[in-house]
């Protein structure tokens, strides 16, 4: 799914495939908002990286962590998990 949408020709451009390519940061759920809240990221990566990451993660530990996808998009860690088994996610 495209961040922002667009059209090029009037026609539209925006997709519905998941951007597992897109820049992508990890932070712990208590510091993802505010003002610096860019500065506080434990990570960065692609989307895809970061997702496979956190599900290396024991399930309770997961819980602590949000992934902010360009975009200004945050995902829970049970949207994360449902984004792994997508049958597009690109497994390392």
């Amino acid at each position: 799914m495209a961040d922002h949408p667009s059209t090029f020709r009037a026609e539209d451009t925006v997709t519905q495939e998941v951007e597992w390519h897109d820049r992508a940061a990890l932070h712990l759920a208590s510091q993802s908002d505010g003002v610096l809240h860019h500065a506080t990221a434990l990570r960065r990566g692609s989307f895809a990286e970061l997702i496979e990451q956190l599900m290396a993660m024991p399930q309770e530990e997961r819980q602590r962590y949000v992934i902010e996808k360009a975009g200004d998009r945050e995902y829970s860690p049970d949207e994360i998990a449902e984004l792994a088994r997508h049958p597009s996610f690109p497994r390392s």
